[in-house]
């Protein structure tokens, strides 16, 4: 009986099978499943690209045809509406699965518990959540979008010792050493957009990619790097300053411009750079209204939304509440007090003073790593 088997066993191993789907299942969270029978794991399968199967569907298929009677353990709820794809709850149901162990329930409106009761209803025991907050975890990006319209925003820097990012003179290249770089890259790739601002476009004439070479530093099997999807790569440019000669727009992978101008002759050189142009409102700063290219790209289902920009820009998107978390990479060097500082937070008072909630902190090769959330953000 299903009751009998090892679920935490079972059920990280469709953890493993999801951790497949994080770089190729987007805007779809990431799922995995695992087919059971006596005992034994007859059948794997994560999801794939949009539009392509579900982890049940690519578990079912391997297990060819000996899935009557088995216990599926999915990593989240099964859906249960036609969208792409047919039901997944249908197809555990025609496969004669027995038994259905969840992670945990899809918060979509379409599926949030009407998967369980479809499968209830068939005769199908289903059993959970197991290990919920870890199923979670694995697809919080999603779970945010899906009940508040915000993606999950990441703040990305790095930094030297002494909190500085770069010289006076804007000199940065490199920090952080090799090994951070290629997180950096895996940051990239697992995340729906990427936002700079235009200053940093300016200054540095960034790529904002997923280098294949560094992702297989990272681990990144060939096979997924080749299946992979460049990020959407977001340039907020108030006054529409953007050179269409930028080196973004001569590589490959989609670009949104972000602009306060209205007139629709001078959005035309970039478009024919290849650029999508999108024109947003004017906050109290005269820049570009943060919260409303959030709601733009929520509409987009950009899950998770990597910030990559200077002190100015990363700081407004701490002060407006809208990060989330911040990973943080320092080095050890001193560049001195004349560098530039990590964010531009003009405060005067210790109670002013922005409280973070330290989650990790690991050695990247010759670098430190600090994952932080801002305790507004957890509230």
């Amino acid at each position: 009986m299903a009751h009998q088997f090892n679920h935490e066993h079972f059920m990280e191993l469709a953890l493993e099978q999801a951790s497949n789907a994080q770089l190729i299942a987007r805007p779809n969270p990431a799922v995995g499943c695992v087919l059971v029978k006596q005992n034994q794991v007859i059948g794997t399968g994560f999801t794939q690209e949009a539009g392509g199967p579900h982890a049940e569907v690519m578990a079912i298929k391997a297990a060819a045809g000996n899935a009557a009677g088995a216990t599926a353990y999915v990593t989240l709820e099964p859906c249960s509406h036609q969208g792409r794809t047919p039901p997944c709850s249908l197809a555990l149901i025609k496969a004669g699965v027995a038994c259905v162990v969840y992670g945990c329930q899809d918060p979509n409106p379409k599926v949030a518990g009407h998967g369980l009761a479809h499968l209830r209803a068939a005769g199908v025991e289903v059993i959970g959540p197991v290990m919920q907050a870890q199923c979670e975890e694995s697809n919080k990006a999603f779970f945010q979008r899906i009940t508040t319209n915000k993606p999950y925003v990441i703040n990305k820097m790095a930094m030297s010792l002494d909190g500085r990012t770069a010289m006076a003179s804007g000199e940065s290249q490199w920090i952080t050493g090799p090994k951070a770089r290629a997180q950096v890259h895996l940051l990239r790739a697992q995340s729906c957009a990427i936002i700079t601002g235009i200053g940093s476009v300016l200054r540095d004439d960034p790529s904002m990619n997923a280098r294949a070479q560094e992702l297989k530093i990272s681990g990144v099997p060939d096979t997924t790097v080749k299946r992979m999807k460049q990020p959407l790569r977001v340039i907020l440019d108030s006054q529409l300053r953007m050179p269409v000669t930028a080196k973004l727009l001569q590589q490959s992978g989609p670009v949104l411009v972000v602009t306060c101008v209205t007139d629709l002759k001078l959005h035309k050189p970039l478009v024919d750079a290849g650029a999508e142009l999108v024109v947003c409102a004017l906050n109290d700063d005269e820049k570009v209204d943060l919260a409303a290219v959030l709601k733009v790209l929520s509409q987009r289902q950009c899950n998770q939304v990597l910030v990559e920009a200077g002190a100015g820009l990363s700081g407004a998107f701490l002060t407006e509440g809208l990060t989330d978390h911040l990973v943080v990479y320092m080095a050890p060097k001193l560049l001195g007090s004349k560098a530039k500082a990590l964010f531009n937070l003009p405060l005067d008072k210790m109670s002013q003073a922005y409280g973070l909630d330290i989650k990790h902190i690991s050695q990247v090769g010759h670098d430190w790593r600090i994952d932080a959330t801002p305790k507004s953000a957890d509230s």
